[in-house]
């Protein structure tokens, strides 16, 4: 990988760590941002992670620039020799694919769609050579997602899907933005997966919607009280097609306070990943549902 640097003005350093998405690429941005978060530089008021990129803003008065660079440069060569663990958790979520809501709303944004006589299922099947919209499902849940950033929109998780690059879904944005994208939509835009945390306007194909809300300002959820943002990077997602019965059960529990997500604490190791990467999807399935 080839890390490049660059100020942005006297407070921000911008680092991207390569120029091509890849899973490693995330791997060494979280483990350099750990990095920076643990070493508790003097002057260090923000970090930034975005997918292989992120932004540290600094205090110029508590460190040069030239210090702040020099600190990351360490911290990069340390984060290359270290070993390519990550505690962390894999989640289950739960998706309606092709619901009534996200329907009728790409529905009503047609003519801003590159195919608008297809629904974005038909067509993401179609540009990814999978035939039908069902197909495609089984491929979009068929394989864990890494969770590479967390932001952009409050809470809302970028996800990268953890299969070998000729694999990978890819499917274009919409030609022109929506106004409109139903709360806890499971998108897909580039090579990303997301769930919309909010409603509000947006651009990724709609696939499904998930029972389970991933943001919570009020902090009433139950398993929102600790902090109102669910996702955090480096977490990994279990897509599980369910039906409508199940949905409707899913949101009841949810009002009632008795839903609760399916996860488990892992630790991750990148290189066994990279050697057997179905091997691993499947050590990690295990894991989730304990077989």
């Amino acid at each position: 990988m080839n890390t490049r640097y660059s100020y942005g003005g006297d407070e921000h350093i911008f680092v991207e760590v390569d120029e091509e998405m890849s899973l490693g690429a995330f791997f060494k941005s979280l483990s350099m941002t750990n990095a920076v978060r643990e070493s508790r530089i003097k002057g260090v008021t923000e970090i930034c992670p975005a997918n292989a990129s992120f932004q540290i803003k600094f205090d110029p008065d508590q460190i040069s620039p030239g210090d702040m660079l020099a600190e990351l440069k360490r911290l990069e060569r340390t984060a290359e020799k270290a070993d390519s663990t990550l505690k962390t958790r894999i989640v289950e979520i739960p998706v309606l694919y092709n619901d009534p809501w996200t329907h009728e709303t790409l529905m009503r944004f047609r003519e801003r769609h590159q195919d608008p006589k297809a629904t974005d299922l038909e067509y993401a099947a179609r540009v990814n050579n999978l035939g039908t919209a069902e197909n495609f499902i089984k491929a979009h849940s068929g394989a864990p997602w890494f969770v590479s950033m967390v932001g952009f929109v409050a809470g809302l998780p970028f996800l990268y899907q953890m299969v070998d690059r000729p694999r990978q879904l890819e499917v274009p944005k919409y030609l022109r933005p929506r106004t409109d994208t139903p709360k806890l939509t499971v998108g897909h835009g580039g090579c990303f997966s997301c769930i919309y945390s909010v409603r509000g306007a947006g651009g990724y194909q709609m696939f499904g919607i998930t029972p389970m809300p991933i943001y919570d300002p009020n902090q009433k959820i139950g398993y929102l009280r600790d902090f109102m943002v669910f996702f955090r990077p480096g977490d990994i997602v279990k897509w599980k097609p369910i039906d409508r019965a199940a949905y409707d059960q899913a949101v009841a529990d949810v009002d009632s306070g008795k839903f609760a997500p399916l996860m488990r604490d892992i630790t991750f190791s990148l290189d066994e990943f990279q050697l057997d990467i179905d091997g691993y999807n499947r050590k990690l399935e295990g894991a989730l549902y304990g077989h």
